[in-house]
């Protein structure tokens, strides 16, 4: 958007570029690279988040400077390399969000014009939240939509993200006004794409899946007793989806996985779960991941492998796993139906 001088001003006022609303999409996060050194950077500004691990830190950073980051970026590095987008040289996850932000600015356009500016952030890696915050009031967003892609609220996800987010306007020296949208775990056109995804995965299967594993990512059960709404979020929306599809309560259960550290997460884990149903008899089971946006290292790798394979070990013969919504059309539809009821006031 062409910037010009005020009417009225002085020669020497600098341009000033036409007002618009910005839309800002913001994800986890992705490492440059699966080498060591990109692996480190990132792991560490991911774990030295106090949201995430929040630990003393006299005590964690010599843990993590120490031991967990001469290791991990190994482990971790094997694990992104098994899925990585080499051909376009990024995480799987950078891929997916390219498309969802493009896709959202399509249907943004439509709706209204080019008076709306979509783009997306990290929390951790590239980019940064703060210089998507800067390129978007250099553009003339004096109002911008902040919008977690996390349909559950956890302090360790939706408000680490916000976290940065105000972070970055607190530079600005002409602060754009702010709004952020509320988690969308229980909409009815969220749930409806979430269903629709199963169905059609259901239809391809040989054979029908004897159970649906809902499988979200864990949190410490200490954050639940502190009052993170997080898992009575995970557990309506398994309810939802459970109605909006007609199942009986067998057919559909709720899990947690990705496991970190000594404590006690949300339970039960999914990666002992899957085991037990195997051994109950269910050899076939599928598993979703409705707290993902878009699929990651921990679908694609840890829910496609080592779930997988703790299943199979256990006597497991068939195993589903039912892509992230990513970019599908009705997820598309479902999270600028967000974006515009929010914009309300603003843009109408």
């Amino acid at each position: 958007m062409q910037a010009a001088r005020p009417v009225h001003a002085n020669d020497d006022h600098p341009a000033v570029p036409k007002q618009r609303v910005g839309v800002l999409v913001a994800n986890l996060g992705t490492p440059d690279n699966y080498d060591y050194w990109s692996m480190r950077r990132y792991l560490g500004e991911f774990l030295s988040d106090r949201r995430v691990i929040d630990y003393s830190p006299w005590l964690w950073q010599p843990l993590l400077q120490l031991i967990i980051l001469t290791k991990r970026p190994f482990t971790s590095g094997a694990a992104y390399k098994s899925i990585w987008n080499e051909e376009a040289g990024e995480s799987p996850l950078m891929t997916i969000t390219k498309a969802q932000t493009a896709k959202i600015t399509a249907e943004m356009k439509k709706r209204y014009g080019d008076d709306v500016m979509v783009d997306f952030c990290m929390r951790y890696g590239n980019p940064s939240t703060k210089s998507k915050v800067e390129a978007m009031t250099a553009a003339g967003c004096t109002k911008i939509l902040f919008f977690p892609l996390y349909p559950h609220y956890a302090g360790a996800t939706s408000a680490t993200a916000c976290d940065a987010f105000f972070a970055a306007l607190g530079k600005e020296k002409w602060q754009p006004i702010a709004r952020v949208v509320e988690p969308y775990f229980d909409r009815p056109d969220y749930i409806e794409a979430l269903a629709q995804s199963i169905e059609r995965a259901y239809e391809k299967a040989e054979k029908r899946p004897d159970i649906l594993i809902c499988s979200y990512h864990g949190v410490p059960i200490r954050y639940l007793m502190e009052g993170d709404p997080y898992h009575c979020q995970c557990q309506k929306t398994t309810r939802l989806l459970k109605e909006r599809l007609g199942w009986k309560d067998t057919e559909i259960m709720t899990t947690f996985q990705s496991k970190f550290g000594p404590e006690e997460w949300l339970q039960p884990y999914t990666v002992e779960e899957v085991a037990r149903q195997a051994e109950a008899g269910k050899k076939n089971i599928a598993v979703c991941a409705p707290a993902f946006s878009a699929d990651c290292i921990e679908t694609l790798e840890e829910i496609n492998e080592e779930i997988k394979e703790s299943f199979e070990e256990a006597g497991g013969e068939e195993f589903m796993y039912i892509p992230c919504l990513n970019d599908d059309p009705a997820h598309i539809e479902a999270l600028s139906n967000v974006i515009s009821e929010n914009l309300k006031g603003w843009l109408d």
